[in-house]
């Protein structure tokens, strides 16, 4: 393991902003048990397009994304507020 010092753009919670040195923009760290989660609920999207139940799927796919919408817009609100451009 290393130590290192990161750069803390938002709180610590449980998707803080965080630039690691050598990188030129943000990330978002996901804790361990959140990133479990987001893998779950693609695993259901999965199997409910396996039994064709596309109602199902799109209902999951739609909570996934507003899932991903969230970890996005923290991340676009920190970079914002530290005035650096989106690396998109």
């Amino acid at each position: 393991m290393e130590r290192i010092e990161v750069e803390l753009f938002t709180d610590g919670g449980n998707d803080a902003v965080v630039r690691i040195p050598g990188r030129r923009f943000p990330g978002v760290l996901v804790q361990g048990d959140s990133l479990h989660v987001l893998r779950s609920s693609v695993a259901e999207v999965m199997e409910a397009c396996e039994r064709g139940d596309l109602a199902e799927a799109r209902d999951s796919a739609g909570l996934l994304l507003a899932d991903l919408e969230g970890l996005l817009g923290r991340y676009e609100a920190a970079l914002d507020e530290h005035g650096i451009p989106r690396p998109y």
